[in-house]
């Protein structure tokens, strides 16, 4: 199981008796948050921290465990903060600046100088988050007594987000083909992109696909397809053409075994030796939380992954979609999101239906494909572009909305929402930040989730939501660009 390291900082000037009670407690606190926390992680209480060694070693020891997700530091005592600044210098795991206290209330009637040099979090935690800051550290603070809900539930984000950031730096994703030609908002620097997020990304020939595909026995179809008639309704005659996104799966799971990839793009452009382009396929692996970017769109395809993961003990979906048209009845405006084949069934009101249409572009057989109406409910669409020096995250806050009428000649999964704070700051906003058509929307997670990633990332970000400003949000852009040198 994965695992949090919470750290108690003090030093030597308090003596033997307080500093095994401050360590007594901070395993306290770390035993209580670990059973709270218990179905995501493992919450470890390390030995209390008195001086530079053990600051360093302690962060050495959280480094170099591969089961370490993050750190939780708490000064429950007066920590002289030079103490921590190698230690800090040399972190590379997520960070949480727990500010609590071991008691919830003062013990008025018998309060002495015993009990105040013992619980001094007020006093050594303004101290650790001065060098925090002064270092430039990136990390999560969270204020409040250590058994509050709210206080329980922004740990248990923090944990969601590196949980998420932990499977982000081992992330393989697989290119079938490459960025669609002439497209510049789906391209990327795919070397940055290991660097900062520890994205391996890596092109595959179709063929090498296509030879895998030539394997695959009937039997695999048949168990593919078992699992279909499972999951989803059959609502076509023509069940070769649903046999044949059968072998694709069966493919491509076995390359993606292979190759130790959980993340793939294709292109309608790179389809030779394929009879349909993947539709189905595509579908339902992203329904088990493979990341898919069409188009050749890997930054889009790893952070739905990234995303998935992020929300795997949440309530809602999440998954890729795109923009696709509006409905610009005034004062009424909404989006219709979708793809030419490719919307993960999460999304799905309904059992999705399998069928097969005909599909305008890329010049192969009808591909079979899962039509479904979209949920409704609050959700974010989050969509990351390259900004040349540096990646940008631009999150918008939207309300998914139930199809206002039936579709019964668009053969596609499809989303409706409504932009905050209106459609028309919502859109330009968007536009202006230089947002993708591609994006992912997700109705578990949540603006401040996307907020505590890119901070613990280095990413910049964009919000858009009910407080959105045009002017504001231009000024906010242009200082940006200032900031990143680009001005």
């Amino acid at each position: 199981m994965k695992k949090i390291y919470f750290i108690t900082g003090s030093q030597d000037l308090y003596g033997d008796d307080t500093l095994r009670q401050a360590e007594r407690n901070g395993k306290e606190i770390a035993s209580f948050l670990s059973e709270k926390l218990n179905e995501k992680v493992c919450i470890e209480g390390m030995p209390i921290v008195r001086n530079r060694d053990e600051a360093e070693n302690c962060i050495i020891t959280a480094n170099s465990d591969k089961a370490c997700i993050g750190v939780i530091l708490w000064m429950h005592t007066f920590s002289p903060a030079k103490m921590w600044i190698k230690a800090l210098q040399t972190l590379n795991k997520p960070l949480l600046h727990l500010h609590t206290q071991f008691n919830e209330k003062l013990p008025y009637d018998n309060i002495d100088m015993d009990f105040m040099n013992l619980n001094q979090s007020a006093h050594g935690d303004r101290e650790f988050g001065f060098i925090c800051t002064r270092l430039g550290i990136k990390r999560e603070v969270v204020v409040g007594y250590y058994k509050n809900k709210a206080v329980i539930d922004q740990i248990s984000r923090f944990v969601d987000v590196s949980l998420a950031i932990a499977f982000s730096k081992s992330l393989r994703v697989g290119m079938f083909g490459n960025n669609m030609r002439d497209v510049a908002v789906t391209d990327g620097d795919r070397v940055e992109s290991e660097i900062q997020y520890g994205w391996n990304v890596n092109y595959y020939g179709i063929g090498d696909l296509c030879d895998l595909i030539s394997e695959v026995s009937d039997e695999e179809i048949d168990q593919k397809m078992k699992e279909y008639t499972q999951k989803y309704e059959m609502d076509t005659d023509h069940v070769e053409a649903v046999r044949e996104q059968a072998k694709y799966e069966v493919a491509l799971e076995k390359f993606m075994q292979k190759e130790n990839i959980s993340a793939i793009t294709d292109t309608f452009e790179d389809l030779h030796g394929l009879r349909q382009l993947p539709g189905l396929a595509a579908q339902n692996l992203m329904s088990k939380g493979i990341g898919f970017g069409p188009e050749g769109d890997y930054k889009t395809s790893a952070l739905s992954a990234v995303l998935f993961e992020m929300a795997k003990y949440r309530d809602g979906a999440t998954g890729f979609t795109e923009d696709y048209t509006y409905d610009l009845t005034d004062g009424e405006e909404m989006e219709l999101a979708s793809h030419m084949l490719e919307v993960s069934p999460v999304f799905s009101k309904n059992t999705p239906k399998i069928q097969v249409h005909p599909l305008g572009i890329g010049g192969k057989s009808d591909p079979a494909r899962l039509v479904f109406d979209g949920i409704s409910g609050e959700g974010v669409a989050v969509c990351m572009v390259d900004m040349g020096n540096r990646f940008r995250l631009i999150c918008a806050d939207i309300t998914l909305i139930d199809q206002p009428k039936p579709m019964p000649k668009l053969p596609v999964a499809r989303l409706m929402w409504k932009l905050k704070p209106d459609f028309k700051t919502g859109a330009a906003a968007w536009i202006y930040a230089g947002g993708a058509h591609h994006a992912v929307v997700s109705t578990a997670l949540t603006s401040e989730d996307i907020r505590l990633f890119a901070k613990l990332t280095n990413t910049e970000l964009v919000m858009i939501d009910e407080k959105t400003d045009l002017n504001m949000f231009e000024k906010n852009l242009e200082l940006l660009e200032i900031i990143s040198g680009k001005r």
